[in-house]
């Protein structure tokens, strides 16, 4: 039974609306935000095939993709997999359910890599990083043969930065002031706000040992290409949360069910 997707889902719609593929699952009761994401997860799943090497994301949504993945190795379903995590955090949850896990150095070209978002926008590019393993996600998913998004309904933005939340920018820790400093002057992100991620009462450090500069915007980024090149153009950043052109298959759940949009010309390696 095919359902017209909510009025969220149908905001993140390309303008080339006919090249994205819509589908939506069958209507349930009220859910819970956790329900939600359980859902999308789930669909994200159904991509991997037995013998495939799997990146698995970091945060709420993708644990609900990684704790799939270990009950269907459990059950048979599937086989012979390896997973690729992109977090200590995802490691240790993969190793608790027996996926028998690689790094890139051992396995550089994955099948597929399931990981959540915390914006999305029409063109299906994202931000990452608000759990703070945007570098290694991205390392990840940019050697996937396949990048499957999942979300709920509420990460739909019409512009990136466009949810006011943090767009974080992964950095080293040497002269990080001077670092924050420059971001926050760049004229592709003005009027942003810079911040120090803290843990506490001291600077939170990722699994790379780097700090994080989050940037929170009043408006949409005006142009999210020239800004991912700004910033990256800066000495002392290591990479940041704008996912531009790599997202392959997006699937968000919401108050109708499941909608599936995918990207009109696969990435380009």
């Amino acid at each position: 039974m095919m359902l017209k997707a909510s009025p969220a889902a149908r905001a993140v719609r390309p303008s080339a609306a006919r090249n994205v593929r819509m589908m939506a699952a069958p209507v349930t009761a009220q859910l819970s935000q956790d329900e939600l994401k359980k859902q999308a997860a789930w669909k994200a799943v159904e991509y991997v095939k037995s013998g495939m090497v799997v990146g698995l994301g970091t945060g709420s949504t993708a644990a609900f993709a990684v704790d799939r993945i270990g009950q269907l190795l459990k059950e048979g379903k599937l086989q012979n997999i390896v997973g690729v995590p992109t977090s200590i955090r995802t490691y240790e949850q993969a190793l608790s359910l027996g996926i028998p896990l690689a790094t890139l150095d051992e396995q550089p070209k994955l099948d597929v890599a399931i990981d959540g978002a915390d914006e999305v926008d029409p063109n299906l590019d994202v931000v990452k990083g608000r759990g703070g393993a945007l570098l290694r996600e991205k390392m990840v998913e940019m050697a996937s043969a396949k990048f499957v998004c999942i979300v709920d309904d509420s990460k739909l933005v019409e512009g990136l930065g466009g949810s006011k939340l943090a767009m974080p920018v992964e950095i080293v820790q040497f002269c990080h002031k001077y670092t924050l400093q420059r971001l926050a002057n760049l004229p592709e992100v003005k009027g942003c706000e810079a911040k120090l991620r803290m843990n506490g009462d001291k600077p939170y450090v990722t699994d790379n040992s780097n700090y994080i500069v989050d940037l929170y915007f009043q408006t949409p980024i005006k142009d999210s290409h020239a800004a991912s090149k700004a910033i990256l153009a800066l000495d002392g950043v290591v990479d940041h949360g704008l996912f531009l052109d790599m997202v392959d298959v997006c699937i968000i759940a919401g108050a109708t069910g499941v909608t599936v949009q995918e990207r009109p010309k696969p990435k380009q390696h």
